[in-house]
């Protein structure tokens, strides 16, 4: 199993609605490219204060290193980072891991 993790610096004036729309566009994901077991997504809510801006985060779950692989250059995948998420977002940050 490959575990994702994909956190984002929200710009400033991104609304509820874009950030719905980011939400729906990740979670949409799952049913059109094979080997993903799960997507979870949210706002930060630790009380630790360590998040250095990273406001929201999500987590895409796959079968296996080939599915990641696979999903990396996957149409739908580009579209939802392209349209749905770059417009959002100052900073990524990216951390895949093997469990």
């Amino acid at each position: 199993m490959i575990e994702h993790i994909v956190l984002l610096k929200l710009k400033p004036d991104t609304t509820d609605q874009q950030l719905q729309g980011l939400t729906d566009a990740l979670m949409g994901m799952k049913e059109q490219i094979s080997g993903i077991v799960d997507i979870t997504a949210g706002l930060n809510n630790s009380p630790e204060g360590k998040s250095h801006g990273f406001s929201y985060g999500f987590i895409v779950r796959f079968v296996d290193q080939a599915a990641r692989d696979n999903y990396l250059p996957h149409p739908k995948h580009i579209e939802v980072a392209t349209q749905s998420l770059r417009p959002l977002v100052d900073d990524v940050l990216v951390f895949d891991y093997s469990d």
